[in-house]
């Protein structure tokens, strides 16, 4: 179990550094068709697509920071697989 947790660690820890890489490069006009931009967002999309979807819409897109929340959430929940408690 606590190489499950693990794992799980370090997939949301993955997925927080795409995240926050994709809302900077968005911040400072990257050119969306670059490869890397592209790949941040077939990674990320699935997760921040829902989350937008739900949330109202508004001038700022609040959906990262929410998914950022939420993925901490999953790191501590692996963080105690990974230490057997």
């Amino acid at each position: 179990m606590e190489a499950v947790g693990k794992l799980i660690e370090v997939f949301a820890y993955v997925l927080i550094a795409a995240i926050f890489l994709r809302s900077i490069l968005s911040w400072t006009g990257f050119d969306p068709r670059n490869s890397l931009f592209r790949i941040l967002i077939d990674v990320t999309e699935p997760i921040l697509g829902p989350i937008r979807n739900l949330m109202p819409r508004m001038s700022l897109d609040l959906s990262p920071m929410i998914a950022i929340f939420l993925l901490f959430i999953l790191v501590g929940v692996g963080s105690r697989l990974a230490s057997g408690g």
